[in-house]
């Protein structure tokens, strides 16, 4: 980009401070900054600070699911086809893993958080031993695509190094780095996080395929005939992946796509609920959620929306591709975020201070023409890591994972 243009473009979206940034800069630094500012989605920065831009809701209806009792009755016919599938190389696997365990107090990727007892067992070792559960039954091994970010790409992929990638077969993991997107103000201005370089963070955990695109991976993919993807967040370490029954029970519906999913705990638990929305499949989340939605009930008393999603996820690759170019809707997130002023003084602030902007996998659903919701039993399959004490916590994870036999 040209600086005349560079400048245009900086002045036209009230970013004065940035055009004056770069002109203190190197070559080298200014090279890095405007390949930076060249990358900017300006329709996500327009909506800092304007609700009224966010996508309206539609009509929601509850939507039920495969419940645990018709799985249990077709358990076998289920993980058959799913066991067939795999052994077919038709299922891979995408650990999303972009974020760091800042909650949890480590700065470091959240895979490598230690959550042992008596011996070291990382979040990532966990993830592995679930996945070897069933290239144990199946006999062969499940690709699995691991996204990092600019973050923590770096002490991701060395860590997989040193652990020698915890026994899974280096051949069958590949890495890839999501999209970062910018960081503003409360009004709307962006911040810098080095005299070079503007506040990026990772786009959310919507972006994954669309990464997975413009790195290259999406070849592998295709070189590999997969035909299936199961996305799992890096924080729930109980989940089942690549699980024959989820992916047999999916296959045998003739959806394109299915959502692991819980019963609430509570009308009030914080957890995006699987529903319909203008007749299509959706997610609703907990903040959106109306007193009458949270406390509708069916006749046999049940909540009317009674699942809520645990970020396990099993999509069609050629669907996936039909939607790629979907505009999704943006989430506009109040956080604290770290900036270098003009000055060049750096500041953590301990308030919110800002805005980030993210997309999220749960939106894909919406995007999709159907959707198996599979339900499955919460302390088998259900222990995320968000907190380091209280709810969905270290504690509470190593709690259940003591339940489930698992030694820590």
């Amino acid at each position: 980009m040209r600086e005349n243009e560079l400048k245009n473009i900086l002045m036209e979206k009230g970013q004065e401070h940035i055009w004056e940034a770069y002109q203190k800069l190197d070559d080298a630094g200014k090279e890095k900054l405007a390949a930076q500012i060249e990358r900017v989605d300006w329709s996500m920065v327009a909506m800092a600070g304007h609700e009224e831009l966010a996508q309206e809701r539609g009509k929601l209806e509850p939507l039920s699911a495969l419940e645990v009792s018709a799985i249990n009755e077709n358990k076998e016919k289920y993980e058959k086809i799913g066991l067939d599938a795999i052994r077919a190389g038709k299922v891979g696997a995408v650990l999303l893993a972009g974020g760091q365990g800042t909650r949890l107090g480590s700065d470091g990727p959240k895979g490598k958080y230690n959550i042992g007892l008596t011996k070291d067992v990382y979040i990532f070792e966990r993830l592995i031993r679930n996945l070897q559960d069933v290239t144990d039954k199946a006999g062969c091994y499940v690709p699995l695509y691991i996204m990092t970010s600019d973050k923590n790409h770096e002490e991701t992929v060395a860590f997989f190094e040193e652990k020698n990638y915890f026994g899974y077969p280096k051949e069958h993991v590949m890495f890839f780095q999501q999209e970062m997107a910018p960081s503003t103000d409360f009004d709307g201005k962006l911040l810098m996080e080095e005299k070079d370089s503007l506040s990026l963070s990772p786009n959310g955990n919507g972006g994954w395929f669309y990464s997975m695109a413009v790195t290259g991976v999406v070849k592998d993919v295709h070189a590999r005939g997969i035909e299936w993807l199961n996305i799992f967040a890096v924080d729930n370490v109980l989940q089942r992946i690549a699980d024959p029954v989820f992916v047999g029970a999916t296959l045998d519906s003739g959806r394109v796509s299915g959502a692991k999913v819980v019963r609430k705990a509570d009308p009030h638990e914080k957890v995006g609920v699987l529903c319909l929305e203008d007749g299509k499949p959706s997610i609703v989340e907990y903040y959106e959620m109306t007193d009458e939605i949270i406390n509708s009930r069916e006749a046999n008393g049940d909540l009317s929306y009674n699942f809520g999603v645990i970020l396990n996820y099993l999509f069609r690759v050629d669907k996936l591709e039909e939607i790629m170019d979907a505009k999704m809707p943006v989430h506009v997130v109040e956080k604290k975020i770290p900036y270098m002023d003009a000055e060049g003084n750096y500041y953590k602030p301990e308030t919110p201070n800002g805005y980030k902007f993210e997309l999220l996998v749960l939106d894909m659903i919406h995007l999709l023409d159907n959707c198996l919701s599979f339900e499955v039993v919460r302390n088998y399959e259900f222990a995320p890591i968000k907190n380091k004490t209280g709810v969905d916590s270290v504690e509470s994870a190593q709690a259940l994972l003591k339940e489930n036999g698992v030694e820590l």
